[in-house]
């Protein structure tokens, strides 16, 4: 494990830290970057800011507004990730 995180680049370490704060995913799920991985990332981010949302929207007392605002930043970075990870697959089905 500490010769992945090594030779990862420091974008990457920052999603793992910040995947990891976030949701709880097992560390070879965070490691997946196949487009069903990344996926599956997106939809738990998707379930994770609903259910912050509801929080925040009834007032609840463990509402945090700092963890909705990274939980959108994360969301928006790994939908663009999942867009351009599908777009090279289809190009590579192409050719």
């Amino acid at each position: 494990m500490a010769t992945q995180s090594s030779t990862a680049t420091p974008g990457c370490q920052q999603r793992e830290r910040e995947l990891m704060r976030l949701l709880p995913l097992w560390p070879h799920e965070i490691a997946d970057r196949s487009l069903a991985g990344r996926l599956r990332v997106v939809a738990l981010l998707r379930r994770a800011l609903r259910a912050e949302r509801k929080r925040g929207l009834a007032g609840h007392w463990t509402y945090d507004l700092s963890r909705h605002a990274q939980l959108i930043a994360l969301y928006h970075a790994e939908r663009v990730a999942t867009c351009k990870h599908a777009s090279v697959s289809e190009t590579h089905e192409m050719s």
